[in-house]
């Protein structure tokens, strides 16, 4: 009698991989669930809901529907990823993996919400780890974009005034404008005129959009960004100069970005304190920060953890 043959070892690695992928998304799950309380413990609760409950309801009404369209608008980045890369899956998951992922990605950092969030769902969806690396660079593009149009323009049309030990001037503070804006404006140029639209990069292809897309990527990052400093100006009571809570917002977000602290906590505060503490006073700006922390950030983190669970207990179950 013929003995059976031996297995080999590409057919054992096989065999051994959906077990390995249900324990990396149990470890995964788990080290959501401690990131998450990680973030809620540090969180100083009791001085957030009180900033909060000192607002009356029109202005958190405001401010919470700005926060709702801003994060509406986000999830609309990856539908664009979508659109480029071709891939099928039905866009209310796609726009459920952005708005999950960007949540995350506020209060946790972008390594893990940017990035990871979206590789182990769309992985759950079936794409391939070439099309998520695509889909995620046009969803980091499209918010960047908007970003340096913004911040471009008013840097180079009305820098702010800056505390005196800040070493960067107003002369210092246009040339970085003009550099920013003259970049944004490369990019839409490029997708207008560049007769090559295809590109590897280590293996990834990149394909350069139509211009038609690209002025899409920038309008929706420009209203993106807008509505994110409209919840700041409301909750500050108006008393400032729309432009200029903008401009701290866009300093504050670059600067949470370079010091890759999780959710921007105490960068964000600190650059507003700077920039605006002088005129409202440094009480009023700390206390209107609370509230918009409370708004943009730990309430769509606690819907989006919600979702995330259902969904992946409803992945199991299927």
């Amino acid at each position: 009698m013929a003995r059976p043959a031996a297995v080999s070892q590409p057919g054992r690695a096989r065999a051994w991989w959906p077990t390995l992928r249900r324990w990396l998304g149990i470890a995964f799950v788990v080290v959501v669930a401690l990131l998450v309380a990680k973030v809620a413990r540090q969180m100083d609760w009791g001085a957030a809901l009180d900033a909060v409950q000192r607002y009356d309801a029109a202005t958190l009404g405001l401010a919470a529907a700005l926060a709702v369209a801003s994060h509406a608008i986000y999830s609309t980045y990856d539908l664009i990823g979508r659109h480029l890369t071709g891939h099928g899956l039905p866009p209310a998951r796609v726009a459920a993996v952005g708005f999950i992922s960007y949540a995350f990605n506020l209060n946790l950092g972008s390594l893990i919400g940017g990035v990871a969030f979206r590789y182990k769902m769309y992985a759950k969806l079936g794409l391939s780890p070439g099309v998520v690396t695509r889909v995620l660079g046009y969803s980091l593009l499209t918010n960047w974009l908007g970003y340096l149009a913004l911040g471009g323009t008013l840097l180079l049309a009305r820098p702010p005034a800056l505390p005196p030990d800040w070493e960067i001037g107003r002369v210092g503070l246009r040339l970085l404008g003009a550099a920013m804006l003259a970049a944004a404006l490369a990019y839409v140029a490029l997708c207008a005129f560049a007769r090559r639209r295809e590109w590897r990069l280590r293996g990834h292809e990149i394909v350069l959009p139509s211009l038609r897309v690209a002025l899409l990527q920038l309008a929706v990052s420009c209203i993106s960004w807008a509505l994110i400093a409209g919840i700041c100006h409301v909750l500050l009571g108006r008393q400032l100069p729309y432009t200029d809570v903008l401009t701290a917002l866009l300093m504050a977000a670059i600067a949470g970005v370079v010091t890759h602290l999780p959710a921007g906590l105490g960068v964000i505060e600190a650059v507003f304190v700077a920039l605006l503490g002088a005129r409202l006073g440094q009480g009023p700006v700390l206390a209107a920060l609370l509230a918009y922390r409370a708004l943009y950030y730990l309430a769509p983190l606690a819907l989006a953890t919600a979702l995330y669970f259902a969904l992946e207990a409803r992945g199991r179950r299927s």
